[in-house]
């Protein structure tokens, strides 16, 4: 796995994943503010068939405002990006960008403290998938 993302195994299928994933991160205080379906894109501009792939940029705007003061340029590493995709074989996969590596990138305490904040809840968004 990538320094960069954390992932779990989710028992759904794959709408219902997205859709457990959207509500647990509405429950943590994100909100979903991008929806890419990279599969249908890859489809409909290269006409290359690939597996269910979704990217999911998720917010919490109270975070983003804190982080946003604390660093005006770090809006270049917002949204934090979750990634649900289907596995050759058939499994689901839920991905979360490390808010701790990537935001870590920024030489600031108070990013870095924020980045544990919303690690702990990009945590616990995947540990409701595992139920």
């Amino acid at each position: 796995m990538s320094s960069f993302v954390f992932s779990v195994n989710s028992k759904a299928d794959y709408p219902t994943t997205i859709e457990r994933v959207t509500e647990a991160l509405k429950a943590e205080g994100f909100g979903v503010l991008t929806t890419i379906d990279v599969a249908a894109t890859l489809k409909a501009k290269l006409g290359v068939e690939k597996k269910p792939y979704i990217i999911l940029g998720a917010c919490n705007p109270q975070l983003a405002h804190q982080a946003l003061d604390a660093e005006p340029d770090i809006g270049a590493l917002l949204p934090c990006n979750v990634v649900v995709r289907e596995e050759p074989d058939g499994r689901i996969s839920v991905l979360f960008m490390d808010p701790e590596s990537v935001l870590g990138l920024v030489d600031n305490p108070s990013v870095v403290t924020l980045a544990a904040e919303v690690r702990q809840r990009l945590k616990r968004v995947g540990q409701s998938l595992q139920n």
